[in-house]
């Protein structure tokens, strides 16, 4: 178990900032280099488009693995929003309303952490995280902004629940084992998460 105390965990240092934030760089180029190849893979679900859904994960990740690391309020929400803003500065084909994915997206992981208070960060929570990092910005995508008009109910349905899967798998599950394996090789050193690879996958930590 790990819990620290609740100043502790709130509380912002420079570290902090700057970790998160080459996080979220490095992200939103991820997601520029992501865009621009996903025409030519989304072809492979021409036959059903609601299905690429599933690859959708690949602009969830930085919320839960912000969140992860730096392990203070607001981490989430911080790397999703700034790495949506890095991908739109570099160029992405959906403008300005990347901001507004990324907003909906890091908001869905953040109150998974603050429903858990900022003290969970096993596998369950990342994975539920994911999953509702998914769950959001497959509403997000097609109910709020609209952007699947010629999709029927059911479709659309079928898009918000394979945003979810995939954010459970990508932003949840590999970002958590990410998250280990990095504080294994001591790069996490002046972080809380630090000893993320001695903690209990499923425990309180």
């Amino acid at each position: 178990m790990n819990v620290a105390p609740a100043t502790t965990r709130a509380q912002w240092r420079v570290v902090d900032i700057v970790v998160a934030s080459v996080i979220a760089v490095a992200s939103g180029v991820i997601f520029w280099a992501w865009n621009a190849g996903y025409g030519f893979v989304s072809l492979a679900f021409v036959a059903f488009p609601p299905a690429s859904a599933f690859l959708s994960g690949m602009w969830l990740f930085p919320a839960v693995l912000g969140a992860l690391i730096i392990r203070k309020p607001g981490a989430a929400l911080y790397c999703e929003l700034l790495a949506a803003i890095i991908s739109a500065l570099l160029g992405s084909q959906w403008g300005l309303g990347v901001l507004i994915s990324g907003a909906i997206q890091g908001l869905g992981a953040e109150l998974i952490f603050a429903a858990f208070r900022y003290r969970r960060w096993n596998l369950p929570v990342a994975l539920l995280a994911g999953f509702m990092t998914g769950i959001f910005g497959g509403i997000g995508e097609a109910y709020l902004m609209g952007y699947f008009a010629e999709y029927t109910e059911a479709m659309k349905l079928f898009h918000v629940v394979a945003t979810g899967i995939s954010g459970l798998i990508i932003a949840g599950l590999l970002t958590w084992l990410a998250t280990r394996a990095l504080a294994k090789t001591g790069a996490l050193g002046a972080l809380t998460s630090r000893s993320a690879h001695l903690e209990s996958p499923w425990g309180r930590a």
